[in-house]
């Protein structure tokens, strides 16, 4: 498995402070986002709850343990499991990547440089690949 770079754990670890003040406007706004742009996708979070809170503190523990995600080992396998449940598939990641880096940059605004964007889309898809790869795995139990 690939590792982030140390530049990408330098700012995403620097960013967590913006995104834990902005975490769920971001998150709403990136639903927003996802729903207008790929509305196939909004049956896959119809069920969830507070999802934009739920997504929003989930996103900040990761910037905040993204050094040490061994301590997020519970947290990742319980959202595997939902996406499990809810059949979000690898196909879906790029769709959720791509309106989580957009919703970052209109939040944030200039303080989402190029260096941020890049940072997150890189700190992004790796968390996604380690989901994928479980989720997988889930799928593959069940079957």
């Amino acid at each position: 498995m690939s590792t982030l770079s140390p530049k990408t754990i330098e700012i995403v670890k620097a960013t967590a402070g913006p995104l834990k003040e902005n975490g769920e406007t971001i998150t709403t706004r990136m639903y927003e986002i996802l729903f207008s742009k790929y509305p196939e996708t909004k049956e896959l979070f119809s069920a969830a709850d507070h999802q934009p809170s739920k997504l929003a503190n989930a996103v900040i523990a990761y910037a905040q343990n993204i050094e040490h995600l061994e301590k997020l080992g519970g947290a990742l396998e319980q959202i595997a499991a939902k996406h499990v449940e809810t059949l979000v598939k690898p196909e879906h990641y790029p769709l959720v990547g791509e309106s989580l880096l957009a919703a970052i940059k209109e939040v944030l605004g200039d303080a989402a440089t190029d260096d941020v964007i890049n940072a997150w889309s890189e700190a992004y898809f790796f968390l996604g690949d380690i989901l994928i790869h479980r989720e997988e795995e889930m799928y593959a139990e069940q079957a």
